[in-house]
């Protein structure tokens, strides 16, 4: 295990956040670069990504070269694709130098083993979504939305995420189902598989550490959109729940 810890964190929704949000993330980002020896995103740091051939989204230029000078400092950066920002890819890759993943992965830190998972699609059940989720993601539809000029591309994207519409509710709570379902799959990963130290998952918006059995822990991020919430993984292996407050 390096002697910095390793940095986790989820749920940004860049582009549908306030900009004081951005700004504090931003701030993190500095955090990071001098605490931290690996960086984890899991899932949803943009609450709408696309990669056209020649076009960047203006809004993420500031987080996308914090990042790039995280990877440029010697800090390792790992993104998982989540459903708001699965359409990731070489840009990310080949111009930041993230590593982009868009299924689950298994990472050895030190003596920890993790499992990192974005949180959506996991399990069985939820046949409507899963539809829905098999045709955003279909070559076809990547095919067909490039040929959107952004400026009517994104709106349309803006509307099928419905974050900003979230923020703008004033009784728009997390989904507490969801929470407990990605609990229970965390734990059952636990005791099928002897190896697996962490299960770490986003997408619920609900902080969490929880040590389902001797030293193997539940952990998900949280998020930004309400609790700029992050975890840390020390040279002991066991994660840490934080908030960001620094002004």
């Amino acid at each position: 295990m390096p002697s910095k810890p390793v940095f986790l964190v989820s749920d940004i929704h860049l582009g549908a956040v306030p900009l004081e949000t951005e700004e504090a993330f931003r701030r993190w980002l500095l955090h990071v670069r001098e605490a931290g020896s690996f960086l984890i995103i899991n899932g949803d740091l943009f609450d709408f990504w696309f990669e056209y051939r020649r076009v960047i989204l203006a809004e993420h230029v500031r987080v996308l070269a914090l990042l790039a000078d995280l990877v440029e400092s010697g800090v390792r950066v790992l993104a998982m694709g989540g459903n708001h920002d699965w359409w990731g890819g070489d840009f990310l890759r080949d111009r930041i130098g993230i590593e982009f993943r868009q299924d689950p992965v298994r990472l050895e830190i030190g003596n920890a083993s993790l499992l990192v998972a974005h949180g959506d699609g996991l399990g069985s059940g939820d046949l409507g979504y899963r539809t829905v989720r098999l045709v955003l993601r279909a070559r076809l539809t990547r095919w067909l939305f490039r040929w959107l000029h952004p400026d009517l591309g994104i709106p349309i994207a803006d509307r099928v995420s419905g974050t900003r519409h979230h923020l703008e509710s004033p009784g728009s709570r997390p989904d507490d189902g969801r929470a407990r379902f990605l609990a229970k799959w965390a734990a059952e990963q636990i005791e099928r598989d002897a190896s697996i130290d962490i299960v770490a998952l986003g997408h619920a918006h609900k902080p969490v550490v929880s040590e389902v059995a001797p030293g193997r822990f539940y952990v998900n991020t949280g998020d930004w959109v309400v609790h700029r919430s992050y975890v840390t993984i020390g040279p002991s292996g066991t994660p840490e729940l934080h908030e960001w407050e620094r002004g």
